[in-house]
């Protein structure tokens, strides 16, 4: 079975991931709601315990999303990141199994 590629552009998904990636823009664009959400949940969590005072709980959920951020934009940069669908969102030239030049 041949794998196929993402219709979603690969630098629009690396800009948003790079810039918007704490908040989970990325996946939204991407098609993966639901991690888009927790993103999402974990910085207003994070900032909302920041200030009201929960430094600890604050640092931790921001720190968690950080880490999941960095983990999917190398993930992308790598070329091996799937969209919503299952396809997978492919660098420019990145060559799939069975592919031909």
């Amino acid at each position: 079975m041949q794998e196929q590629r993402s219709p979603k552009d690969y630098v629009v998904a690396v800009a948003l991931s790079g810039v918007f990636g704490i908040i989970g823009i990325q996946h939204f664009y991407l098609g993966r709601y639901l991690e888009g959400l927790c993103d999402l949940g974990l910085s207003i969590a994070g900032y909302y315990f920041l200030m009201n005072g929960e430094l600890a709980l604050g640092i931790l959920a921001l720190s968690l999303d950080g880490i999941h951020t960095i983990i999917v934009t190398i993930m992308l940069l790598t070329g091996s990141f799937r969209d919503g669908d299952g396809y997978r969102v492919c660098y420019p030239g990145q060559r799939l199994n069975g592919e031909r030049l």
